[in-house]
């Protein structure tokens, strides 16, 4: 491992549905990119998925694997950004149910923000787990009896969760550590 290229070797799924939040998705994608990561995106979208920025539609990038043959098991942690649009279109899909178990019983480390981490209570992920998100998903996480903490960024184990108003820097920075630890953690359990 290069010590300025610390995620050099992880694959990073990114989970998302046309209508993502376009800056939560590029900006953390350049900072896996500067880490040494390989991010790819995660869809059920074919060939192109549109992010959202702004007011409106952003722009297209390439869909790298369909999430109907998606395995957690091929991944080294996942991002899933916000996006009302995005979050939607993944709730749909019993596809995303099975990666988000497969990545929180694997102990793999996952960062959702806004509302995405409502996607939790359908894949009956939440029940005790501290996590923040945007409001529109507090109905959804209080019915799963997560423990919604109001907090911009909180780590629970494996799960880094963050509402829209998060500094992205921030939360880039944190997310790269998120999935450091987790690997340090490993190779301690491993000795």
């Amino acid at each position: 491992m290069e010590i300025d290229r610390p995620l050099a070797g992880k694959t990073i799924a990114i989970l998302v549905g046309s209508g993502f939040e376009e800056g939560q998705m590029t900006e953390t994608q350049r900072a896996l990119l500067a880490a040494g990561a390989t991010p790819k995106v995660v869809s059920m979208d074919n060939g192109l998925v549109n992010g959202w920025h702004g007011t409106g539609w952003g722009h297209y990038f390439a869909v790298d694997q369909q999430i109907s043959t998606a395995l957690a098991a091929d991944f080294d942690a996942a991002l899933v950004p916000g996006g009302d649009r995005s979050v939607a279109k993944l709730a749909s899909n019993p596809h995303t149910r099975r990666m988000l178990r497969s990545f929180m019983d694997g102990f793999k480390p996952i960062a959702m923000l806004g509302t995405s981490p409502q996607l939790l209570a359908l894949a009956e992920r939440a029940k005790g787990r501290a996590l923040t998100a945007d409001a529109g998903a507090h109905e959804a996480l209080t019915t799963a009896e997560a423990n919604l903490q109001d907090e911009k960024l909180v780590v629970d184990g494996n799960l880094m969760t963050a509402r829209n108003d998060v500094d992205i820097d921030a939360f880039k920075a944190a997310f790269v550590e998120h999935v450091l630890a987790a690997d340090k953690t490993e190779s301690q359990e491993a000795a």
